[in-house]
């Protein structure tokens, strides 16, 4: 396997780490892989080291290339900093491509916690005429295939208790403004790609409303998406097992129900882009 760091800032704070598979005859199909970028959580504060390695060394195993990012955090997250560092991150995968065997149109992005809330962003806003402008990417070069959200945050429900929190990921921005961007329950639309979302209803740092939120909105919006809430476990769990410090068997399934996923969404392109048909709601039951 070949690994890369590469910076996206001067003082090398802001960077990626690439797991590559070598390119080998004896495995001609597959010398281009589909990929998967994992954003660790951590409160847009730090970048949990057992949401980082650990998850992508999985996706690795099973046949993937995959990337970790360290995005912006602490006094430097100002939204939308990170989800600009996200979406450079897409754009240099899919420019090296070729070199680095990525099927372009097979590439998810991985997110726990607060980096569940920069996945989803990325989900929601890589179409958004400033996004793509900030961040170079007027080609939908940051455009993600998939979003994989673990135990997400989606609302600002958790800055209401943190008004320092809150100032940090405002800065000199508009409050209401940035307030309502950070609420991605509000903002999803058609151009929000499929989504595999977990969360555990014990969770006791994100409530689990959170997930059915943003599967609801997809919902509103007839984007497909799979969903699986554990009864048991607290809060960045991540794989869930003892590697990670804890083993809890009723959330730690949700790696290999991602995987098949994954490969059903990416393998059978005319069943993921069929026509949605869904029974209608009425908002009176």
């Amino acid at each position: 396997m070949i690994t890369k760091t590469i910076y996206l800032n001067d003082d090398k704070t802001v960077y990626f780490n690439a797991y590559l598979y070598e390119q080998s005859d004896e495995m001609p199909y597959s010398k281009k892989r589909p990929a998967v970028v994992v954003c660790p959580g951590g409160g847009y504060w730090f970048c949990s080291s057992r949401e980082a390695d650990p998850v992508a060394l999985n996706f690795a195993a099973a046949g993937y290339n995959t990337f970790v990012l360290y995005y912006s955090i602490k006094e430097a997250a100002v939204f939308p900093a990170s989800l600009i560092d996200l979406c450079k991150t897409m754009k240099i995968i899919r420019e090296n491509a070729d070199e680095w065997g990525v099927i372009k149109d097979q590439i998810a992005v991985c997110g726990f916690s607060a980096g569940g809330h920069l996945t989803a962003s990325l989900g929601t806003y890589w179409s958004d005429p400033k996004i793509q402008q900030l961040s170079g990417c007027e080609n939908s070069e940051n455009k993600p295939n998939a979003i994989i959200l673990g135990y997400p945050v989606i609302s600002t429900s958790w800055l209401e208790n943190s008004e320092a929190d809150a100032k940090r990921l405002v800065g000199d921005n508009d409050y209401d403004t940035v307030y309502h961007a950070l609420n991605l329950h509000k903002n999803v639309n058609k151009n929000n790609p499929p989504a595999f979302i977990f969360h555990t209803f014990r969770d006791n740092a994100v409530p689990v409303e959170d997930s059915i939120l943003f599967g609801k909105a997809l919902c509103e919006n007839n984007i497909p998406f799979e969903m699986h809430i554990f009864p048991n476990g607290w809060h960045g769990l991540s794989l869930g097992t003892a590697q990670v410090g804890h083993n809890e068997p009723d959330f730690n399934g949700w790696m290999p129900m991602c995987i098949n996923w994954l490969e059903r969404l990416f393998n059978n392109p005319d069943e993921a882009n069929a026509p949605i048909n869904r029974a209608p709601y009425s908002s009176k039951l």
